[in-house]
């Protein structure tokens, strides 16, 4: 690679980190044109443009040609094509890969998810099907249709694929703790106390978390807290899973560190983004554009509606790029206004320079619709930017529509309410910690539009 090539992705690369990607595209089609047969470049170009939401199909063609074997390529190539309305190429695409390298766990479950948010609900699993059952011996495949299925909450098919692999597989640790979430999100406490009991010895994080729940679904706060507090003071990969489970335990014991966590009030604030009426407009039509699925990606939080998937706020569209100005704008604001550091606190700990998106998505919601209690274990700020919303006979009585937060997930079988509701208002933006449970109450009917977005800062 040249010099100039190599100078010219330098300075993508950078303007990528700052959210620039305008200049990062300027910066790859330069090295592109320098370096027209590079096929890292054909593929940075192609990735970025399908990341601003331009037409990137036919860039991917183009890098697959030079990059036959690179797997990222022919599944980001499958994603254009979905996004650009080829579904059906997306899909065959996908396919043919997954039938002549049957172990690719990742162009399975891309398949399998593109099957499922187009409406196919009996077929979406079918490849990954056919590869798990040539392949007798291979735990990541059959637990990676587990995963697939599972997601989807139809637990007499999970169970089905466990007890078919079960011969080759019962001793697996992912097979045990495949029975283990099955059996804890679907109430079997018998089964659950004994899997747990199996795997008494061992201290992993997933199985930290069950025990976690299960201590809270038999009312046992304080051993739900011991195992919790310790996850989360540890730091690492798994310290944003715990804290919404920490703060539940602390206000099931009435202890007051729940408002040192949570905030008392809450770190929660609703402002207006300052947008015009035109502009959310203009806003909603882009969105409803996006919407092209006819259901909701099946690990979403989203029941009855969609969800998009690329970062919606890295797009190109003007009118996106004065929204992410504005909310970010406001997001500096709630910073700037949070009380002083506290180097325990997962909200108060972090670093507050160079914040920048670490992921956005608009999701569309109908009648009935809302998003299950959830957290953003990745995130450091969450929101919910309401763009359009039912008018006040579709939306119903408060609380219907609205935003709540601190409940913990209702399948724990907990009776503790929400710190609070918010109503949403067209316009409004909400900010919270990712630590924080939070989701929404359904609407009777019309359509519930808004982008939410993770924040987080250097470091």
């Amino acid at each position: 690679m040249s010099p100039q090539v190599q100078a010219a992705l330098d300075r993508a690369r950078a303007a990528r980190s700052a959210q620039d990607m305008a200049g990062a595209d300027a910066a790859i089609t330069q090295a592109a044109a320098l370096a027209p047969d590079d096929r890292l470049v054909a593929f940075l170009l192609a990735q970025l443009r399908f990341e601003r939401g331009l037409a990137a199909a036919e860039l991917f063609t183009r890098a697959a040609a030079l990059w036959p074997d690179n797997r990222d390529v022919t599944r980001n190539h499958a994603l254009a094509l979905a996004a650009e309305g080829q579904v059906a190429a997306a899909i065959a695409l996908l396919a043919d890969a997954v039938r002549r390298t049957p172990d690719w766990l990742d162009g399975h479950r891309v398949l399998a998810s593109l099957r499922w948010v187009m409406g196919d609900r009996a077929g979406f699993d079918a490849d990954l099907a056919r590869a798990a059952r040539g392949a007798v011996g291979h735990a990541g495949l059959w637990l990676g249709w587990f995963a697939v299925v599972v997601q989807t909450r139809d637990w007499a098919r999970a169970r089905a694929i466990l007890d078919e692999c079960a011969p080759a597989l019962g001793t697996h640790a992912g097979h045990v703790q495949a029975r283990l979430f099955v059996a804890g999100e679907t109430g079997d406490l018998a089964a659950e106390t004994a899997l747990l009991a199996q795997t008494a010895g061992r201290q992993d994080a997933f199985l930290m978390i069950a025990r976690i729940r299960h201590h809270l679904r038999g009312g046992d706060a304080a051993a739900a807290l011991a195992i919790a507090l310790s996850l989360a003071q540890a730091g690492g990969a798994f310290a944003g899973q715990v804290w919404p489970y920490v703060s539940t335990c602390w206000r099931l014991l009435g202890d007051a560190r729940a408002g040192w966590l949570d905030g008392d009030p809450a770190f929660v604030r609703a402002m207006d983004v300052g947008l015009t009426g035109a502009e959310l407009n203009e806003l909603a039509d882009v969105l409803r554009g996006l919407h092209q699925a006819q259901l909701p990606y099946a690990e979403q939080s989203v029941r009855g509606g969609t969800q998009t998937d690329r970062s919606v706020l890295l797009r190109h569209e003007p009118v996106i790029e004065r929204t992410r100005a504005a909310l970010m704008a406001c997001v500096a604001d709630y910073v700037a206004a949070l009380p002083p550091l506290d180097p325990a606190h997962p909200l108060l700990s972090r670093p507050r320079g160079a914040l920048r998106i670490s992921g956005s998505w608009s999701v569309r919601l109908e009648g009935g619709g809302f998003n299950v209690t959830h957290s953003h274990p990745m995130g450091w700020i969450s929101s919910a930017f309401y763009v359009s919303l039912p008018d006040a006979a579709q939306m119903g009585a408060a609380p219907a529509g609205h935003f709540h937060y601190g409940a913990p997930p209702p399948e724990l079988g907990l009776d503790l309410a929400p710190y609070a509701t918010i109503a949403p208002r067209v316009g409004q933006l909400v900010l919270f910690p990712s630590t924080l449970w939070h989701g929404t109450v359904p609407t009777l009917g019309g359509e519930r539009l808004n982008i939410a977005f993770d924040v987080v800062g250097a470091g």
